[in-house]
């Protein structure tokens, strides 16, 4: 988290579930009941339709071995106007030392299965217009590129990958 940090996520203008996370917790992870409390909090989420996405959110950690790398947060609908227009049903943040290694393909591609357990039959994923990486992950994981809204590219995916 503290690279994450470092490169100016957490501030109060960011307004990114990285964002407020880092603002309730980046301070206290170190904690074990702090950090106990922060996973109940992420394991509730994906079981009431609360909070700043009023919607159920599973978050899922990319980790090797004991090393995290990243997480992938899969909205279980899209309910609001704001996850219909800007924030989809799945965002991803990997940690920027882990970064341009394939993890955000892998991520991306992992949770599909994951969304279409849940009914998905595709997904929204969105990325801001000037991140190229982001931009090269959707499309490599299949996104079907459908417009550009408030700086957003929006992307939809089947979330059943055809087979190779």
């Amino acid at each position: 988290m503290e690279e994450f940090r470092a490169e100016g996520r957490g501030g109060p203008d960011d307004d990114t579930t990285l964002g407020r996370t880092l603002r309730d917790y980046g301070d206290k992870w170190h904690d074990p009941v702090v950090f106990e409390r922060y996973l109940a909090e992420v394991a509730a989420a994906a079981e009431r339709s609360e909070g700043p996405l009023a919607v159920p959110v599973t978050t899922l950690w990319y980790v090797d071995g004991g090393d995290y790398l990243g997480r992938v947060a899969v909205r279980h609908s899209i309910a609001t106007r704001f996850l219909r227009e800007y924030g989809g049903h799945i965002g991803y943040d990997v940690r920027p030392t882990a970064r341009r290694r394939g993890h955000a393909t892998e991520m991306l591609r992992a949770c599909l299965p994951y969304a279409a357990g849940l009914g998905l039959e595709s997904v929204l994923v969105t990325c801001d217009t000037d991140n190229t990486g982001s931009r090269k992950v959707i499309e490599a994981s299949g996104g079907v590129f459908e417009d550009e809204r408030g700086g957003k590219l929006r992307y939809w995916i089947r979330t059943e990958l055809p087979r190779v």
